[in-house]
């Protein structure tokens, strides 16, 4: 069974940056994708970044220029960086893994709430 754990979210002011962590029970290596979704107050889930097995990257167009996600094979975990944060970034965060690039199911964290306020 494949565990995500995020850690990382907390309150911060407009402006300021967090790097959020998702930690995987086994090796990333093994998954196709991995990635960052998030979900707003009175919202549906979307699409932060991605970030592929061999380092492709993928960014929604309000993530581009601001955050930047990676993965360290050797501590099994993905980063998101983020900076320049707005209210809009409110969210909890979940990570996500997409075991091959034909599977019919995703692994899901629990996710972690990111809150920016003044």
């Amino acid at each position: 069974q494949v565990q995500l754990v995020e850690s990382g979210g907390g309150s911060v002011q407009p402006g300021g940056s967090l790097r959020l962590s998702c930690v995987a029970s086994g090796s990333i290596g093994s998954f196709f994708r991995m990635g960052w979704y998030r979900q707003g107050p009175g919202k549906q889930r979307e699409l932060a970044a991605t970030i592929t097995r061999n380092g492709t990257t993928n960014y929604a167009d309000s993530a581009k220029g601001r955050f930047t996600i990676s993965r360290d094979g050797v501590k099994n975990t993905v980063y998101l960086q983020m900076n320049s944060l707005g209210p809009e970034d409110t969210a909890v965060y979940y990570c996500q893994a997409l075991p091959k690039a034909w599977a019919t199911y995703l692994y899901w964290g629990q996710g972690t709430q990111v809150t920016v306020s003044s």
